[in-house]
């Protein structure tokens, strides 16, 4: 007599980062292997925990580290490297685009919509042509080795003009991202001044840009405007209450009628959604962000789910808000998220998220930072030292966490490295140059 195999379903997420991640291996803990088949789809096969972007690009966390494999983690789980281009809820399906191959359409019965956040530029002319962004562990690196090299091109020229544009940085941007990142690496690029003869640190000229009348909202009115007394102390520039306006030729013009060269442009001025989100049929704010319930359901449906920065949450702790778009409420979701599908595959009743902020913390470069936490405000070494302890508790595994503490412990010891690799980013350019009969000793041949 033959067997009869019962299908169980799929439950399909959309992105690998936090909420993905998280998400998963909630599943994967609490259920058994034949209640359902769960599927990752990401372009990455690992999660970034971006709150250490800036310590790997000023060189105190190997970038190895602040990365967590999504299959070493996730192993009952399905992980698929490519993209989600549209989403078809109504006949529950997502197109699959991978990274090579052709694109095909994968059904399931649960979605978790996961995609996160992408950078939000606006049309500045020259910023696509200049800027870098933020958001990923290959930006933060291309921006570490980016930086290093300016200071090798100030060290070795002898043209005013190219020294000054080279030792010249911009950031556009002082919420979390913007304010931590320049604040590492102008620690860092500071401390490498010592490796170049004719650079001291008072030649270099950081600008913080930004358009509102603040810096780090987060963190409260005091505690930002202490970080700002602190980083102008360092010698940063900050130009509340402006705007980029162009940087075409990488010549910086600001809308308080500024304008110079600079080599380097950062540019971390808020997020939007993914674009898939937009490519769904599942209902969306005026921001484009998934409208979810409090049980992250998605409105009308009770087999979507949706949570972290493409989703729209209500925050059951002040009527009428919605929860904010940062890894403390994503992870805090990702719990609720993973018993509520549980729930409703077990037939059981869905719980409302619901979590109190209490608070934000941010790190100014080594040995300083800011917090505000259930309303204490801390700012100094202690606020550095609470920073660097919230964020290595919510780094997932014992793994990630070890490499983490290893990376610190040894800089205790040695100095950080200031060596720049960009050549890793074209890493068959030199056998190119070999191979090329157009190429002699590394240039190019005239051909007459």
């Amino acid at each position: 007599m033959s067997k009869t195999v019962t299908k169980v379903p799929r439950i399909l997420i959309v992105g690998g980062g936090y909420v993905g991640l998280y998400t998963a291996l909630r599943l994967q803990r609490r259920l058994r292997r034949d209640e359902a088949a769960i599927t990752v789809i990401d372009p990455q096969s690992y999660m970034t925990y971006q709150p250490f972007l800036p310590e790997a690009a000023a060189g105190n966390l190997s970038p190895r580290h602040v990365v967590v494999p999504l299959r070493r983690v996730l192993r009952r789980v399905e992980v698929l490297n490519g993209r989600a281009v549209r989403i078809d809820h109504a006949a529950r399906t997502v197109e699959f685009e991978p990274n090579a191959g052709p694109n095909r359409e994968i059904g399931y019965d649960v979605l978790v919509m996961a995609a996160g956040s992408v950078s939000r530029t606006l049309p500045v002319p020259g910023l696509a042509e200049w800027g870098i962004g933020f958001k990923t562990v290959g930006e933060a690196i291309h921006l570490r080795n980016h930086v290093l090299q300016q200071l090798d091109t100030a060290d070795s020229t002898t043209d005013a003009d190219e020294r000054r544009k080279a030792l010249t940085f911009v950031f556009v941007g002082a919420g979390f991202a913007g304010v931590e990142a320049i604040a590492e690496l102008e620690d860092m690029a500071r401390d490498a001044c010592a490796l170049y003869p004719s650079i001291r640190p008072e030649d270099l000229r950081f600008h913080l840009v930004e358009a509102s009348d603040r810096i780090l909202p987060e963190v409260g009115p005091e505690m930002g405007r202490w970080a700002l007394d602190q980083l102008r102390g360092r010698g940063v520039e900050i130009r509340l209450g402006t705007r980029l306006e162009s940087a075409v030729d990488q010549h910086i013009r600001l809308s308080d009628g500024t304008a110079f060269d600079a080599g380097t442009l950062v540019w971390t001025a808020g997020v939007k959604p993914s674009p898939v989100v937009a490519a769904s049929d599942l209902p969306t704010d005026g921001k484009g962000r998934v409208v979810a319930d409090e049980y992250l359901r998605v409105a009308g449906h009770d087999d979507a789910y949706a949570a972290g920065d493409n989703a729209a949450v209500p925050d059951l702790t002040a009527p009428g808000e919605f929860c904010a778009p940062n890894a403390q409420h994503a992870v805090r979701q990702t719990k609720v998220l993973g018993d509520n599908i549980v729930a409703r595959l077990r037939g059981k009743e869905p719980k409302p998220y619901r979590h109190a902020y209490v608070g934000s913390v941010a790190g100014l470069g080594l040995h300083m930072g800011v917090a505000n936490v259930y309303g204490v405000k801390v700012r100094g070494v202690l606020a550095w030292f609470l920073h660097r302890t919230y964020h290595l508790s919510r780094v997932p595994t014992v793994n990630r966490k070890t490499r983490v503490m290893a990376d610190w412990t040894l800089s205790l010891f040695f100095r950080r490295e200031f060596v720049s690799l960009g050549g890793l980013e074209q890493p068959r350019l030199p056998f190119e140059m070999a191979a090329n009969p157009q190429f002699e000793d590394g240039r190019l041949r005239r051909v007459s």
